[in-house]
Order: C-alpha cells, then sequence, then structure tokens
C-alpha cells in the first residue's frame, strides 16, 4: 500500500457518518476520495477496512487470502450477517467491542505519568522490544521486516514506553492513520495492539501511551481515534472510559484460524488430557467449527461432528480407515507382499519359524546387518544385528510382542517417515537418534511415487510409510512398514492436521 500525502485538515465531524451508521448505505459524495478495497499489513495479520468493500463477496475474497499463522482483522464492515452467511465455516463474528475517542474533545492530562517516557520506535531493537512484550501478553507477534517498513512510513506509528528508571522499553502501542491509508473521508485514525510488561512496567504505562498516540492524532487534525476490546476485558474498558472513550456500533469480523479458536468454540471437556496429535487434530477441527466430543481420552478418542455427519477417531486414524486396511498394515508381511506387488520395493526377508534360524542366520551372513522385528506390532524392534548371538537376542525380544517375529535385511542409508493423507503426500521427515529433520521439499519424486503405490495397494486413506532410503532427495528406496495412526507432531510445523481434516471433513478445506 503507498502512503498518501497529507491532505489539507477538514473540518472535525463531530458524528462520522460512514462508521458511526454502518447498517446505512453511504452515498457517493460521503465516499468520495476514499480508496476501494483497502486493507494494510501490520506484521501479525492484515487490517481489512471493511467500509472500503463495496461488494461482500469481494470481501470475503479478501479474508480468504489470510496467510498461515496471521490474524486478519475486518473492522467496519457493512452488513456483516451477510459476511458471515457467505463463508459461514470460515468467518465469526469477534466478541469485542468498538470504543471511539472524538479527538475534539479530548483533554490531556495536567501532569506526566511517573515514570514513563513515550517515544516514537527509533531502532530495530525497539522492533524486538515490541515483539517480546506482545509475545509475553499472549498476542501474536509481528514480522519485524514488515513492522520496520511500516515506521518508514506515515501511514502507521509505532511507539514503545520507557521506564525512565531504567531505560528499557516496557510497554507499545500501534496507530493507524485512517487518511494516510486509505483516505478516509471521516478522518478517523486507529489503535491496535497495546501492551505493557506485566512484570515490569509502572502503573499508568497503559495510560501514558493511549494518550501520546491520542494527542499525535490529534495535532494532525484527525477526528476520532478508534479501538477493538475483547467484551470482557474490564480492566481496559475501565480505562478507555476514563479516558472520554464512547462505545460505537462498530462491528469486527475475522477468520477462524487457530489463533481465534477460543473466542468462536468451547473447549471440551478433556481436551487438555488428549495425547499431542490427537490434540493438534482437535484444535484443528475446534477451528473450523467442528464440534468436538473426548471420548477416551488416554486413548486419544475423540468424535467429530459438523450437522449430521460424525467421525469417530483416534489420533489421525479414524473411520475412513476400515478393519481391512488395518490389519494389512498391522502385519508387516501382509504389507510387504501387497506393497511388492504394487511395484514397491521391499528389503529382502526371512521369516523366524519355531526354532529355526537358519534362513535368518543365511540372510544376515549375506547382507551383514539385520532388523528383527514381531510381524504384528509396532513394539520389539532391534536395528543393527551383526551376529548369531544379536540375532538370538532380537528374536526373543521380538516373540514377546508377537510369537511371528521377520528378519530384515538392513540397508545403509536413513530412516524416512512419508505422511501421506487422502492419496497425497503432504510431509516427510527424516528420523534420526534425538532429532527430526523435515525433507518435504526435497524427497525424491521416485520415493513419493512409490508411498502413494503403497497406500493405494493397501487402501489406507492416512498413513505414515516407513522407509530406508539412501538420502531423501535420492531415488533409492525400500519400505519397512506402514502406520495407520502415524504421529502428526512428528512433521510439526507442516499443517498436516489441516490436511486430515479436510478429509474428513471436505466442505471445510480452505479454499
Amino acid at each position: 500500500m503507498v502512503a498518501r500525502s497529507e491532505p489539507r485538515r477538514r473540518p472535525l465531524a463531530a458524528v462520522p457518518t460512514i462508521t458511526g451508521a454502518p447498517w446505512q448505505s453511504p452515498s457517493e459524495h460521503q465516499l468520495r476520495g476514499m480508496d476501494t478495497e483497502a486493507a494494510l499489513d501490520l506484521g501479525w495479520g492484515r487490517l481489512v477496512f471493511g467500509q472500503t468493500f463495496a461488494d461482500p463477496l469481494r470481501l470475503v475474497e479478501a479474508l480468504g487470502r489470510e496467510a498461515e499463522g496471521r490474524r486478519d482483522i475486518c473492522i467496519y464492515p457493512r452488513d456483516p450477517q451477510v459476511l458471515l452467511g457467505l463463508a459461514p465455516g470460515e468467518l465469526f463474528l469477534d466478541p469485542s467491542l468498538t470504543f471511539r475517542l472524538d479527538l475534539h474533545r479530548y483533554r490531556p492530562r495536567r501532569d506526566l505519568v511517573e515514570n514513563v517516557f513515550v517515544r516514537t520506535v527509533a531502532s530495530p531493537d525497539d522492533v524486538a522490544e515490541m515483539e517480546r512484550i506482545v509475545t509475553r501478553t499472549g498476542m501474536v507477534p509481528g514480522d519485524g521486516a514488515t513492522v520496520w517498513h511500516n515506521h518508514s512510513t506515515r501511514t502507521v506509528r509505532y511507539l514503545v514506553a520507557e521506564d525512565r528508571r531504567t531505560g528499557r522499553v516496557v510497554g507499545t502501542v500501534t496507530g493507524v492513520d485512517h487518511v494516510r491509508a486509505f483516505g478516509d473521508p471521516e478522518g478517523g485514525s486507529s489503535l491496535w495492539c497495546l501492551a505493557a510488561d506485566p512484570d515490569e512496567a509502572p502503573r499508568g504505562t497503559g495510560e501514558a501511551l493511549v494518550r501520546v498516540l491520542a494527542e499525535r492524532y490529534s495535532a494532525r487534525g484527525r477526528s476520532y481515534l478508534d479501538l477493538s476490546v475483547l467484551h470482557d476485558n474490564e480492566r481496559a474498558i475501565a480505562l478507555y472510559r476514563r479516558l472520554g472513550f464512547r462505545q460505537v456500533p462498530a462491528l469486527v469480523v475475522k477468520r477462524r484460524n487457530a489463533v481465534n479458536a477460543r473466542l468462536f468454540v468451547p473447549a471440551p471437556p478433556g481436551l487438555d488430557r488428549l495425547p499431542p496429535s490427537a490434540r493438534l487434530l482437535a484444535d484443528e477441527a475446534l477451528r473450523r467449527g467442528i464440534r468436538v466430543e473426548v471420548t477416551d481420552a488416554e486413548a486419544g478418542e475423540t468424535r467429530l461432528a459438523l450437522g449430521a455427519r460424525s467421525v469417530l477417531a483416534r489420533g489421525s486414524l479414524s473411520d475412513l480407515t476400515t478393519a481391512v486396511a488395518m490389519t494389512r498394515c498391522d502385519d508387516v508381511r501382509a504389507t510387504r507382499r501387497i506393497a511388492a506387488g504394487a511395484g514397491v520395493g521391499v528389503p529382502a526377508g526371512a521369516e523366524v519359524r519355531g526354532d529355526d534360524l537358519a534362513p535368518a542366520l543365511a540372510l544376515l551372513g549375506h547382507s551383514g546387518e539385520a532388523a528383527v522385528r514381531p510381524a504384528r506390532g509396532r513394539r520389539g524392534v532391534t536395528a543393527g544385528v551383526r551376529d548369531e548371538a544379536g540375532l538370538r537376542s532380537a528374536v526373543a525380544r521380538a516373540r514377546q510382542e508377537c510369537p511371528d517375529v521377520l528378519v530384515e535385511e538392513q540397508l545403509a542409508g536413513e530412516d524416512l517417515r512419508v505422511l501421506v493423507v487422502d492419496y497425497a503426500v503432504v510431509a516427510a521427515a527424516v528420523r534420526r537418534p534425538g532429532a527430526v529433520e523435515d525433507v518435504t521439499d526435497r524427497l525424491h519424486p521416485d520415493v513419493a511415487a512409490a508411498a502413494l503405490r503403497a497406500v493405494r495397494a493397501l487402501g489406507v486413506p492416512v498413513a505414515g510409510l516407513d522407509l530406508r532410503v539412501t538420502a531423501p532427495d535420492g531415488p533409492g528406496h525400500v519400505l519397512v512398514a506402514a502406520d495407520p495412526r502415524p504421529d502428526l507432531t512428528v512433521h510439526a510445523p507442516r499443517p498436516v492436521a489441516a490436511r486430515v481434516v479436510d478429509l474428513l471433513f471436505p466442505e471445510t478445506r480452505r479454499r
């Protein structure tokens, strides 16, 4: 967005006619000189000015472009109920109140707030301190580069509060000049991200920041300073009322996302006791407005429901995986046969029957190193077996989990986990002792293609495939096992939970 030149001062409007009555359609005369479809990137997300959009569909589309991990805010939308009706699964009405300070009525404080000095941001170090304080107070921090760029314009004003006794930055506030942002005919401005260090800020830091920002915009000839505050933030609301702010009928619309989830869906009992992978899935479902019932927290079992559709899930495993597909993945011998039949490479193997170790010893002698695993289950696996004594010990350990044991050639290389959801590769990671490295963007096409052939042959819609590869970006590979209930946390911060929910409830898929 290009900063606008400073306009001539206009007479102050006692009652702004566009945002003061958002249910009324403004005339062309009232909108003269105002930009259309205006949005401003503040680093933590975009501030979308709803009054600049004539078409609600265009506004819904604009909000749909919210970047991952950001929190866009649409303020002053006309007819917000129409927006929610157009995208009920994507948008929600923020439970906040909008307060306005009429700057022509504002009266400065006679004395200074003790031990607090408010100034404009002066360096990248100040920006870093801003982000530290914002993070400490539970808000989404902004991108430092975007904040520093905005600082060089006159559209956005960043202020920090210093403790006069220590010189440390202890508070911050952001101001937006609506005239420079989109040619606001009302001559307005707004306040965002007021935060004070909960441990170090002197009493009155918040008041000092609000007052200085109001005085700066009053000096520019702006007519009002608006802010949005959650309805239950009684302490902040009391401060704003004391400073002369009054509530106005301006509403805020936001996208349903993980940051905002607590604002539009209640946390079901037992949510905090879910295992990490199940919690990832539950949080993503809640973000989309899907009801979550924790049916067995210890097992990671939840029931997800949207409308008439209900899905039972245990972590990433759901009703969509059939019992036949599960048994195919549970028995590594079946997994090997089916994968090999689909043209996927598998390591050479020998089954131990009774006390007869001859086939396994022959395999070990040929390969030099082997892995021993129970034919069913995921415990009791021993890797790096190199001699007969080690083989016997590994077989005994595996038989504690399952009487049937498989010995496989252990090829040189790395252990790779490929996550497939809805028959598409969504993530890949190399697993090493004490470390996991995301290699999704480096995965060789031959390995990805083999993973897809395997899951299609097994008939499992969500699976974590364990492969042995020469290198993740090389073509060499063999399939070791398939897990129908993969751990989603292995692939953080990839949006893997979102892909699983896309599969379970495709109508909530973000377009």
